[in-house]
């Protein structure tokens, strides 16, 4: 057992945190006596820079938190916090993804204190897979609390809250920061749209100038320029390349796809179609290029494409609102479901928006086409809101059409080694059957080195979900069984649904201590 009577943080490399704190004032002076004495307005905003990673140093290098029989206290650049263990309530963790193609976690000790108010101690602090001192750290943290912590401290070794993005107990302010975000876009991009569809209109209804036209009025009509192309300059796929003509009438250059740069050679002679200034085409014998003059087509797609991508977002702060009467640290479901319906909405309604972006209703073909649409995603927005109901551990599942009847092998697993499941080679458990409940290593059929569970030693203590003191092949969705078999303390793993069936399969264990 842990017996440390005080615990001190403080932050690695010292040394070269006090040297970048150096370096960030001196680069900030440097630069802020260099932009009085030249007036160059680049040497302010480098400065500020410098400033900014001086301070971020500094921040760190002077983090501090101290743990004793007194109470918890941590220090930073720029605030001090002491707290009594008696207004402690838990200690657990805070994790963060630094990477999340390696999935890597960045975590952090977080501190729930009796009031409900949260707080995130700076240190200590470690990135996965190197945990082995932040655990020692945090497990000498706890061993403090429940020392010195007031009567009525229920923190035991094993019940270690972990708080991520896909728990209870996390903010949910990201989410909805970015929703609006987006809406926002969505919203200008529905105020461009008429604008951009009458400069279409405008453009696709223009016609050639008569001759003699003057040239002061030539804004409006199409007129055509003869020119060569003196090079050409192919960028890559999202750079604009251009042609360069021989003479600068009526332009030097024009910015134009890379296939039309590669297709057209120096030398060539063009005819260049001038629409208010502007390039439109440019025709050769050997290519023409068109330059894409975005309609109200295209701005309607963006904001329908938009206003779909914040359903994400807002889907998310919507799972955390329903489960949000739940404890902290309980697996949310995910808010995929929701993605599914969004993104069928998108297959029918970006491209109506496109073809259709004022009168959506027209033609039969679109009004049928936007009902049928409608239609599904109602019915797979009303399946998405039951699939990610928060069921709370132990609530009776439903079971699936035709469970009782037969063999079943359910996807579960002791998590102790017992005689029913030695050296915890059990995978599935099999019930239904004229065979009594069992463990395998297999998932069927037949109940070849099939162990049976010996129901009547079973008692059920609580039904919980799967949480950080689990071991790491247990899924977090799944909800783990504590039985008490014969005095000995086991963990059944399985599916919530999964598990409701084998504890009705075990009339002893649903009768509680």
């Amino acid at each position: 057992m842990i017996d440390a009577r005080e615990v001190t943080c403080r932050p690695r490399s010292t040394g070269a945190l006090w040297c970048f704190a150096g370096l960030g004032a001196a680069g900030a002076a440097s630069a802020a006596v260099l932009g009085a004495y030249t007036g160059v307005a680049a040497w302010p905003v480098l400065s500020l820079l410098f400033a900014l990673a001086g301070a971020v140093a500094l921040h760190k290098v002077t983090a501090r938190v101290h743990a004793d029989a007194h109470g918890l206290s941590s220090r930073t650049l720029l605030r001090r916090r002491s707290v009594p263990w008696s207004e402690v309530a838990d200690l657990r963790v805070r994790v963060r993804y630094a990477n999340m193609a390696r999935g890597e976690e960045s975590r952090k000790v977080g501190v729930l204190l009796r009031d409900g108010r949260r707080w995130v101690l700076p240190l200590p602090r470690t990135w996965t897979p190197r945990t082995q001192e932040f655990d020692a750290t945090l497990a000498e943290l706890r061993a403090l609390h429940r020392r010195h912590g007031s009567a009525g401290t229920t923190t035991e070794p094993d019940d270690l809250t972990v708080i991520s993005h896909r728990t209870t107990g996390s903010g949910w302010i990201g989410s909805l920061a970015l929703c609006v975000l987006l809406l926002a876009g969505a919203g200008l991009a529905a105020w461009v749209a008429p604008q951009a569809g009458a400069y279409e209109r405008e453009w696709e209804s223009a016609a050639p100038c008569v001759a003699g036209t003057p040239a002061a009025d030539r804004g409006d009509c199409l007129s055509t320029v003869p020119a060569a192309i003196e090079r050409t300059d192919p960028q890559r796929p999202k750079k604009t390349s251009w042609l360069y003509f021989a003479d600068a009438r009526p332009l030097e250059r024009v910015g134009v796809s890379k296939e039309a740069a590669l297709e057209f050679r120096p030398g060539d002679r063009v005819r260049l179609t001038l629409w208010r200034g502007e390039v439109k085409k440019v025709a050769g014998d050997r290519h023409v290029w068109r330059d894409h003059t975005p309609g109200a087509g295209d701005f309607a797609m963006v904001a329908a494409g938009l206003t779909l991508g914040a359903g994400y977002p807002a889907a998310r702060v919507l799972i955390r609102l329903r489960g949000r009467r739940r404890p902290d640290g309980e697996v949310l479901p995910s808010a995929l479901p929701f993605a599914a319906a969004l993104v069928v909405t998108a297959l029918w309604l970006l491209p109506l928006c496109h073809l259709h972006p004022a009168t959506p209703f027209t033609s039969r073909t679109a009004t049928v086409g936007t009902a049928v649409g409608t239609l599904t995603t109602l019915t797979l927005l009303t399946w998405a809101w039951r699939a990610t109901r928060v069921r709370p551990p132990g609530e009776p599942a439903p079971l699936p059409t035709g469970a009782t009847d037969g063999e079943a092998f359910l996807p579960a697993r002791f998590l102790e080694a017992t005689d029913y499941n030695p050296h915890h080679f059990g995978t599935h458990i099999v019930v239904g059957g004229d065979g009594p409940p069992a463990v395998t290593p297999h998932p069927g059929p037949g109940r070849f080195a099939a162990r049976p569970i010996p129901v009547s030693r079973l008692t059920l203590k609580r039904i919980r979900r799967a949480g950080a003191g689990d071991p790491d092949t247990v899924p977090r969705t799944w909800h783990i069984a504590e039985l008490d078999d014969a005095g000995t303390p086991v963990r059944l793993a399985a599916a919530p649904v999964d598990l409701t069936r084998i504890l009705r399969e075990l009339p002893p264990v649903t009768s509680p201590v």
